[in-house]
């Protein structure tokens, strides 16, 4: 097929501006759906006689069954397409998203954090599934950016959100946290339907491409998937025994202790640290995220454009790491500050050039979508033990500066991971502008 450059760009440019802002709403929706306990917490805690470690595991058990549901989720996704399945999960984790605004005790709390997870599972691989059959490896990275800065959007937005909302607090007799999980709740059940009128399946099924972009496209996309280290034709079960995949599985569970254990601590640590009300906390604790937004897309678009990968993905974790240790041995609660906002940013900016290296070693298939929930799974290990472990070490040493030194040194080991597993990328293909 001839193609110019200026085709190429403009069906890029039609994609992203189709399917990204949607994409990005929906995964905004998601994190602030899962993230909110964080906030809620400030209130939540006391009135229902939560200890730090009480709160941790609660705060931890969303991971038990979204780990558990993952992969067989992401399977069922590549069978029955994506737009089906992603509004079920949308609709299932909106419905328990509200109900969280009923708990009464810390079991209740336990028992729909594991309900929340089992409803969310597979959202995230799902989607990062989705983008790879969209964008070419070229720009992939650039669009993986776009996706995870609805993440990072979602505390900017939802951190000062979710602390408005907790001064609802007496309104009809409901306490604020209450208020803070059913209005933010309801969004991801219409969205749900939304999606099932909105997003198509696959390339063939966009009305708003050309015969001769998704003609393009399909072929671009088939073409990289041939040449990928692991085939389309591999099925999930052989992604399981592919060693490499299981490295990429332990770089991802290693970042994730910043985005998870630093994340859902992070208004409790700025509390303790400057004493200022629950809402001015909230705008204390998002400012990390908008840096992390400005670092994910210059770092993916830096690679995408050098067509490197390997210095893109160890170097950022590896400064966060030194950042996060380093924040912990100033008595100044600025320097603190400022370097947790670093940390934080750097952190995330390995995000969209992770999921770029994945997904072009990966075909497409069912190969591809159990090792995304694979890789997926694996890093939520993380939420599993190190909320509670987070809460113990606040109960007993009267600080987070320990975890906050744990965390940045296992950073540390996945920036030398991330160095290591790059090493040998020639990063994507030329780029196509747009």
């Amino acid at each position: 097929m001839s193609t110019t450059p200026a085709f190429k760009a403009e069906t890029i440019g039609i994609i992203t501006r189709r399917l990204l802002p949607f994409l990005m709403l929906l995964y905004l929706i998601a994190y602030v759906d899962r993230a909110n306990i964080s906030v809620a917490a400030l209130t939540m805690n006391a009135d229902l006689g939560l200890s730090a470690q009480m709160y941790g595991l609660g705060a931890g058990l969303f991971y038990v069954t979204y780990i558990l549901f993952e992969v067989p989720s992401n399977v069922v996704l590549a069978r029955v397409g994506a737009r089906r399945w992603i509004a079920r999960i949308m609709v299932t984790w909106g419905l328990v998203a509200c109900g969280m605004a009923f708990i009464k005790s810390a079991n209740q709390l336990y028992g729909m954090r594991l309900l929340l997870g089992a409803a969310e599972a597979g959202f995230t691989p799902g989607i990062i599934y989705y983008i790879s059959r969209w964008f070419p490896s070229s720009n992939r990275a650039r669009a993986m950016s776009f996706f995870y800065i609805a993440a990072a959007l979602a505390s900017v937005i939802g951190l000062p959100l979710s602390g408005a909302l907790l001064n609802m607090e007496g309104i009809l007799g409901v306490s604020g946290w209450r208020w803070l999980y059913f209005v933010e709740g309801v969004p991801a059940v219409v969205l749900g339907f939304v999606v099932l009128k909105y997003l198509p399946d696959g390339v063939r099924d966009a009305k708003w491409l050309s015969a001769a972009q998704a003609d393009w496209l399909a072929e671009t996309i088939a073409d990289e998937s041939a040449h990928a280290p692991r085939g389309h034709a591999a099925g999930w079960r052989q992604a399981f025994s592919d060693g490499r995949v299981w490295l990429l599985s332990l770089f991802w569970l290693l970042q994730a202790f910043g985005t998870i254990g630093v994340t859902l601590f992070l208004p409790q640590i700025l509390k303790a640290l400057s004493g200022e009300s629950n809402f001015m906390v909230s705008l204390f604790s998002a400012l990390p995220f908008l840096l992390a937004c400005v670092l994910m897309y210059s770092n993916s678009r830096h690679s995408d454009a050098q067509h490197e990968r390997r210095l893109h993905l160890g170097l950022p974790l590896l400064a966060a790491g030194v950042l996060l240790i380093a924040s912990t041995c100033t008595a100044n609660i600025t320097v603190t500050y400022l370097l947790l906002v670093a940390a934080v940013g750097l952190n995330w900016a390995v995000t969209p050039v992770f999921w770029a290296v994945t997904t072009e070693y990966l075909a497409g298939g069912a190969a591809a979508a159990g090792a995304i929930a694979l890789i997926n799974a694996v890093a939520n290990l993380a939420g599993v033990g190190l909320p509670p472990a987070m809460g113990f070490i606040r109960d007993h040493t009267g600080s987070y500066n320990l975890g906050l030194s744990l965390i940045g040194g296992v950073l540390i080991t996945g920036g030398f991971l991330g160095l290591y597993l790059a090493r040998a990328s020639t990063g994507p293909r030329p780029a196509i502008s747009g």
